[in-house]
C-alpha cells in the first residue's frame, strides 16, 4: 500500500516536532536546576539558609521564614547578584518579632490663643475622651486640635501622673509648650509679670507629685516703664541712682559705666523694660550724668524726653551756664532740657520759710504737722491719711496759713502717697522741695518714688530721696529652710541610723525613736519635697536587693504616716546595690551601705540661655529644672499595707542584707 503524498511531508515534521519538545523540556530542566545551584550557594555563603528557592522556567521563586525584615531583604539583594532582579518572586514571610521594646510615649501640647493643640504617641489604653474633655473643659481654651496616634503597649510608670500634671499646668498658664515622657514634664511659657512668673512657679512646684521630674521655663517680659525715669544725685556722699531705666542690656552697661564715671559711690542697676521715648536714651542719659559730674553737685532727672538739671546752690554761674549749653547742644533733638540753678536763700527766708511735715513711726503711727493753705486741705489730707495708714493711726496737729504757693496741695497729698510706700520715715515739704526719708522693705522703691514724685510733680520739680532698703524680719513661726531640714535629719541618722529585722523590711524596735525624731522634724519643715531611699549591701541577687531596698523605703513612710506626719511630698524609692557608699568587702562596709538616706529634692538652676528662651515682648507660646529620682512612684500594695516582705525568702536571698 502506498503512503499519500501529505503523509510522506507530515511524519518527518511530526517526528521534529516532538524531538524539539523533548529537547526544549530537557533544556528547561537544565537552566532551573543550574539557576536553583547558583542561587542555593549564593544563599549559603551569605548565611541564608533558611531561604528555599524554587526555579520555575526563567522564574525564580523565595520562600521560607526570614528572622526578620532585614535579612528579608539582604537574601533578595544576593539572589539579584546572579540572576535578574525581574525574574525573582518573594514568597518569603518574616517571622513575627517577640518581646519588642515599648516606643517611647510622649505628647507635645501647644496652648495659645488660637486654641490647643496635641500631637505625639500615647499609649492605646489612655482615656483619650477623657482627656480631651479635659481640655475642652479649660476656660478660654478654644478648638483643641488631636493630633495624636497610639500603640497597643502598657502604659508605662509615671505616664498618668505626668499627663496629668501637664493639663494641671496647661490650665494654669495661657501661654505655654508642655512636653510630656513618662515621669517628666518640660514647661515652656510666658507670664506677664516678674511677681507672676514667681507665683507661678511656686503654685506649680508644689502641685507636681512626688517623683515627677520637672522642668519649668517660664519667661516674664520686661515691665512697662511710665513714665521711663532716671534720676542721679550728687552731694557730699558721692553719686547715686534714685532710678534707672533702659530699654536693653546694652543701653543699661552704657548708663552704669557714665554714674561710675561721675562717682557713684554704691552698686546699682537698671531696670530693662519697655516704654523708652527715644532709642537715643542712653546717649541722652550718658550727657546728662556727664554734665552733673562737671557741676559737681545736684540732680539730673530724665522722664521720657524731658531732662530737668538742678545745680548745687554753690555752682559757679558762668560753669553753670557754659555746661547747660553745651549739653542742650549735644542732646538729641527729641529731648528737652529744663536746667536750675539753685538760689542761696536769705536769712529771712531760711527763717520763714513755709513747710509740711508727715512723719510715720516704726509702729504704723502717723503725725501731720506744719502749714496748709485752708481747712479744707487740712481735712482732706487727714482723710487721706486715715485711708493709707489706718484710721486710728493718724494724728493731726497741721495749721492754717494764708499765701502758701498755689501748687501746696498737690506737693502736700503727693508727699503723704510716697510715705504710705516705707514702713517708717518722714516726709517734708516747702515751696522749693520735697523731701523724703525712711526705710522700705523693697528695693526697688526708691526707683517707683522717683517716677510718682516726676510724674505728679510736674516738669522742674525738686525732690530729695533717701531710701534705705531693709529686708523685712523673718517671721517667729517660719519653718526651717529645706537644706536645714535634710541636715537634721541627717543628724538624727548619722547618731542612731534607721535599722531594719535581718533580711526583711520590717523597721527594728529599737530604731523606733529615730523615726519619732524624724517626724517631728517633718512636721517642723511642712511640704519639703524629699526622697526616702532605701539602700542594700551588695550579698544576694540583684533584683531581690532592689525589691528589698523599695520595701524598707516603703516601709519608713508608712512608719512616718502612722505618726501623722504628711506624706503627699515624700516618695520612697529603692535603689538596691546601686549606690553603696564603702567597698562591700568587709562587714563593717557592707553593714554602711544597708541604709535609709532623706534627699531632698532641688531645682537645678535655670541658665542664662533657658531664661533667654523666649522673646518676652513677642512670644505667645517661657532649666529651672527639679530633678526627681526617676524611680518609680508606685508602691508595692502589700509593702503599704503591712510594711513587710517574705522574711524566710529575703533571707535565703540575701543573707543580712
Amino acid at each position: 500500500m502506498r503512503l499519500s503524498s501529505i503523509a510522506i511531508f507530515a511524519v518527518p515534521f511530526a517526528s521534529a516536532a516532538i524531538l524539539s519538545v523533548v529537547a526544549a523540556s530537557f533544556a528547561v530542566t537544565g537552566i532551573e536546576r543550574s539557576t536553583e545551584i547558583a542561587v542555593r550557594e549564593v544563599l549559603d555563603e551569605t548565611d541564608h539558609g533558611w531561604a528555599e528557592v524554587t526555579a520555575d522556567g526563567l522564574q525564580v521563586v523565595l520562600s521560607g521564614i526570614a528572622p526578620d525584615e532585614a535579612d528579608r531583604f539582604t537574601a533578595i539583594s544576593q539572589v539579584g547578584s546572579v540572576v535578574d532582579a525581574v525574574r525573582i518572586i518573594d514568597r518569603m514571610q518574616v517571622a513575627p518579632s517577640m518581646n519588642l521594646a515599648a516606643p517611647e510615649f510622649s505628647v507635645e501640647i501647644l496652648r495659645n490663643d488660637s486654641g490647643i493643640s496635641l500631637i505625639g504617641l500615647i499609649p492605646q489604653n489612655t482615656d483619650r475622651d477623657a482627656l480631651l474633655r479635659q481640655l475642652r473643659g479649660i476656660k478660654g481654651s478654644g478648638m483643641v486640635t488631636d493630633l495624636l496616634e497610639t500603640a497597643d503597649y502598657p502604659v508605662p510608670r509615671g505616664w498618668i501622673d505626668a499627663l496629668s500634671f501637664a493639663v494641671l499646668a496647661l490650665d494654669t498658664l495661657p501661654r505655654s509648650k508642655i512636653s510630656v515622657v513618662s515621669g517628666q514634664v518640660a514647661v515652656t511659657a510666658i507670664s506677664d509679670s516678674a511677681e507672676e512668673k514667681t507665683a507661678l512657679t511656686q503654685r506649680l512646684n508644689r502641685a507636681a507629685p512626688p517623683g515627677l521630674r520637672l522642668s519649668l521655663n517660664i519667661a516674664a517680659p520686661r515691665p512697662v516703664i511710665t513714665p521711663f525715669t532716671l534720676r542721679f544725685l550728687i552731694d557730699d556722699a558721692g553719686g547715686r541712682f534714685d532710678a534707672c531705666s533702659a530699654q536693653d542690656d546694652d543701653a543699661r552697661d552704657r548708663i552704669l559705666s557714665a554714674a561710675r564715671d561721675a562717682g557713684l559711690a554704691s552698686p546699682a542697676t537698671c531696670v530693662v523694660g519697655m516704654g523708652v521715648p527715644s532709642p537715643h536714651w542712653p546717649t541722652a542719659a550718658e550727657q546728662s550724668i556727664a554734665a552733673l559730674a562737671e557741676l559737681g553737685k545736684g540732680s539730673v532727672t530724665l522722664s521720657n524726653a524731658d531732662i530737668t538739671l538742678i545745680a548745687d546752690e554753690n555752682t559757679d554761674g558762668a560753669t553753670f551756664e557754659r555746661v547747660v549749653g553745651e549739653l542742650e547742644t549735644a542732646l538729641p533733638e527729641v529731648f528737652a532740657l529744663h536746667a536750675i540753678l539753685t538760689p542761696k536763700p536769705t536769712s529771712e527766708e531760711v527763717a520763714g520759710t513755709p513747710e509740711f511735715i508727715a512723719t510715720l513711726s516704726p509702729e504704723g503711727q502717723v503725725q501731720l504737722r506744719g502749714r496748709v493753705n485752708d481747712a479744707h486741705l487740712r481735712k482732706m489730707a487727714e482723710s487721706y491719711a486715715k485711708a493709707r495708714f489706718g484710721a486710728d493711726a493718724v494724728y493731726t496737729a497741721a495749721r492754717v496759713v494764708q499765701d502758701l504757693p498755689p501748687e501746696w496741695p498737690v506737693r502736700v497729698l503727693t508727699g503723704l502717697e510716697a510715705l504710705s510706700h516705707l514702713v517708717n520715715g518722714s516726709v517734708t515739704v516747702t515751696p522749693d522741695t520735697l523731701m523724703l526719708r525712711g526705710v522700705s522693705h523693697f528695693e526697688d522703691t526708691s526707683a517707683k518714688l522717683s517716677q510718682l514724685l516726676s510724674n505728679k510733680l510736674g516738669e522742674g520739680a525738686s525732690f530729695d530721696l533717701a531710701v534705705t532698703f531693709r529686708a523685712p524680719p523673718e517671721p517667729k513661726d517660719k519653718p526651717p529652710e529645706p537644706g536645714e531640714c535634710e541636715a537634721r535629719i541627717a543628724e538624727i541618722q548619722a547618731e542612731n541610723k534607721i535599722a531594719f529585722e535581718p533580711g526583711s523590711a520590717t523597721v527594728a524596735g529599737s530604731s523606733h525613736d529615730t523615726i519619732v525624731a524624724i517626724a517631728d522634724v517633718l512636721k517642723l519643715c511642712g511640704p519639703v519635697r524629699m526622697e526616702i531611699q532605701g539602700h542594700t549591701d551588695s550579698q544576694g541577687r540583684e533584683s531581690m536587693n532592689l525589691e528589698l531596698s523599695q520595701a524598707r523605703a516603703n516601709s519608713v513612710l508608712n512608719e512616718l504616716r502612722a505618726r501623722r506626719v504628711r506624706t503627699a511630698n515624700l516618695t520612697a524609692v529603692g535603689y538596691g546595690e546601686d549606690r553603696p557608699i564603702q567597698p562591700n568587702d568587709s562587714e563593717e562596709g557592707r553593714e554602711a551601705n544597708r541604709r535609709i538616706e532623706f534627699w531632698l529634692v532641688r531645682p537645678a538652676p535655670t541658665t542664662p540661655e533657658q531664661e533667654s528662651t523666649l522673646d518676652s515682648a513677642a512670644a505667645a507660646e517661657g532649666v529651672e529644672e527639679q530633678p526627681v529620682s526617676d524611680a518609680s512612684d508606685a508602691t508595692d500594695p502589700a509593702a503599704e499595707e503591712t510594711g513587710e516582705t517574705d522574711t524566710e525568702a529575703q533571707e535565703a536571698e540575701n543573707g543580712q542584707n
